[in-house]
């Protein structure tokens, strides 16, 4: 069992005065001084910011005033996401002496609206890209945890706090998420606000929840949402015991063709259990492939990083990691036409691949071609896998399914139509309780 309750759990626990949140942040503090010396998931953590909060909503609790459905819940933001009053260091030595932001970004403020306590940042890669963190992944501490939002999905595994925020510009919040065993959704682009967010790629960047339960990130979604959002917030999903099997689309070419075997395995005995459960699974096809997609990728990435980072870089060169070095050199040299082909590629790809999605609820794949990689390949992993939904800008949750022979997480990820969050979010739920991933972390039960 893990040492904490869910965030919904919690929520429900504080609202109903069978919890205090005094005592839920208490808990996640234990487990950051407990294990945080080996995880590195933390840059900064408010102790005594998050006690004096913590105290004050237990009062209006107590009162039966609750300021909303996250109301006493430990949140950890990924340090690119600005939070009012603390340095938004986004991982690199050239940022240690910036000032602090004098507002939150949106998607915090709105995560503070609704009753969330903010305890810390927590690790990113630096400037969001691909140098590795000192985080390690809670499965195994010789294995990455995945990146960009590393910290995030290791603090979450661990109960280091209920939530976090992540961000998506390639595969930063479903990789990380399926390396440590936990959910992440990436909403359709543009959903939420990247105001206040430390840009990578303009057309590419997406905010997003990272929870242990589907659940839990559908009322964290709710709640980043800007109040005047356009489309009807997603609530939390309904029993997802009594829902009806949804309709999938197995997207094989590719995602099965390419993924290490004990990902392929892991995927095909979760969709048996999907199947008997009573899910309809179709293979479907992509005409024109997904061989496109890294490169086009890439080529965007590199131009919009290189834009905004092209006075800092020009001044600091040798202070950038030698990986994002690299991506904004390229970024420089690529010409005018060029990165005008990208983007019609990226606006043409987006149209055709939701092809895919003709007669099917969701599509179904694995959210990673491998488990998470040993730390001695000096990598965060590859975002073969999760690049194609990030260019196309659609609606991704990805659930932990499975554990590999040697005990690290794998995942599905199931995508859906531009703007059929909600929808996702009720068949995630529902594949969720089928396939009942209740592993625990090997570290937690010492």
């Amino acid at each position: 069992m893990h040492p904490l309750p869910t965030l919904t759990e919690a929520a429900a626990g504080i609202a109903e005065r069978r919890l205090r949140p005094l005592e839920i942040l208490e808990r996640c503090l234990e487990q950051i001084a407990r294990f945080d010396e080996q995880v590195h998931a933390w840059v900064l953590v408010d102790e005594d910011g998050a006690r004096r909060e913590a105290e004050t909503l237990g009062r209006e609790a107590k009162r039966g005033q609750l300021r909303g459905p996250l109301h006493g819940i430990p949140i950890g933001v990924k340090d690119i996401v600005d939070v009012a009053g603390w340095p938004t260091r986004a991982g690199s030595p050239l940022w240690e002496d910036r000032a602090p932001p004098e507002q939150d970004a949106p998607v915090v403020a709105g995560l503070r609206r609704a009753g969330a306590i903010i305890l810390g940042k927590t690790v990113t890669v630096e400037f969001a890209c691909f140098d590795p963190s000192p985080t390690r992944n809670p499965w195994n501490l010789d294995h990455s945890p995945g990146g960009s939002s590393s910290g995030s999905a290791a603090a979450v595994a661990l109960g280091m706090c209920l939530g976090a925020v992540g961000t998506q510009t390639g595969g930063s919040l479903v990789r990380p998420a399926a390396y440590c065993g936990i959910a992440a959704m990436k909403p359709t682009y543009g959903r939420l606000s990247t105001d206040g967010v430390i840009p990578v790629s303009y057309h590419l960047d997406h905010p997003g929840p990272m929870a242990r339960s589907v659940a839990d990130l559908a009322l964290m979604l709710r709640c980043m949402e800007a109040p005047e959002a356009a489309p009807p917030p997603p609530s939390a999903p309904s029993d997802e015991a009594e829902a009806s099997p949804p309709k999938l689309g197995l997207v094989a070419q590719f995602f099965m063709d390419r993924a290490d075997p004990a990902v392929r395995e892991a995927t095909e005995a979760a969709l048996g259990r999907l199947s008997e459960a009573g899910a309809e699974i179709d293979t479907v096809r992509f005409r024109g492939g997904f061989l496109q997609v890294r490169p086009m990728h890439r080529r965007l990435m590199a131009v919009e990083a290189a834009a905004y980072h092209r006075a800092q870089f020009a001044k600091d060169r040798a202070r950038y990691g030698p990986r994002i070095r690299e991506l904004l050199d390229e970024g420089l040299t690529v010409s005018g036409v060029d990165y005008a082909e990208a983007l019609a590629w990226r606006r043409n790809f987006a149209r055709r691949v939701e092809v895919l999605l003709d007669g099917v609820d969701a599509l179904v794949m694995p959210a990673t071609d491998t488990p998470a990689p040993p730390l001695s390949e000096n990598t965060t992993g590859l975002p073969k896998f999760q690049a194609p939904w990030s260019c196309a800008g659609l609606p991704v949750v990805s659930i932990p399914c499975a554990l590999t022979p040697e005990g690290l997480p794998t995942a599905l990820q199931l995508v859906a139509p531009r703007g059929a969050d909600a929808r996702l979010l009720e068949i995630a739920a529902w594949c969720e309780h089928q396939l009942k991933f209740g592993d625990t972390i090997p570290i937690l039960e010492r």
